[in-house]
């Protein structure tokens, strides 16, 4: 396994592991019609431009298949003062998890935020997401949200 900057090259697989990884991760969270209808192409044009405007990174399989993408960078909302960074992202295909590879999609973004002179993050997680754990694991906390 390999964690590496994202090229555009790798847009398909990263949109291929968004919409999988959403509809594992989030089956019987969110409505399965909304989980059906998502688009892969759509997923490509969002990660096409995320790519462009960098801090997206891929884990790829001995293959080089793309199994699962990291992005993050400075907070966007602007509501969280105690949090100067964000994890805007994170997917790995169901059958990957629990190996250690989510760690090392996070690193490189902490890496990143360290280079801007930030020390604190944040990532946005659904109360029933099942990787919670994952988070908690990496040392994070819940917040209010407001």
């Amino acid at each position: 396994m390999k964690v590496r900057k994202a090229r555009l090259a790798d847009v398909k697989g990263i949109a291929k592991v968004h919409v999988e990884s959403w509809r594992t991760t989030y089956k019987n969270i969110i409505p399965d019609e909304f989980l059906t209808n998502l688009s892969y192409d759509r997923r490509e044009q969002v990660w096409s431009d995320q790519i462009t405007n960098g801090n997206v990174f891929v884990a790829e399989d001995e293959e080089e298949k793309i199994i699962g993408f990291s992005s993050g960078g400075k907070e966007r909302s602007g509501k969280y003062s105690k949090f100067g960074g964000e994890l805007y992202a994170i997917y790995l295909l169901k059958e990957y998890q629990g190996q250690g590879i989510g760690k090392c999609l996070v690193k490189p973004v902490i890496d990143e935020l360290e280079i801007l002179h930030i020390n604190s993050m944040l990532v946005h997680v659904l109360a029933d997401n099942p990787s919670r754990a994952f988070y908690e694991f990496l040392g994070g906390s819940k917040a209010r949200c407001h």
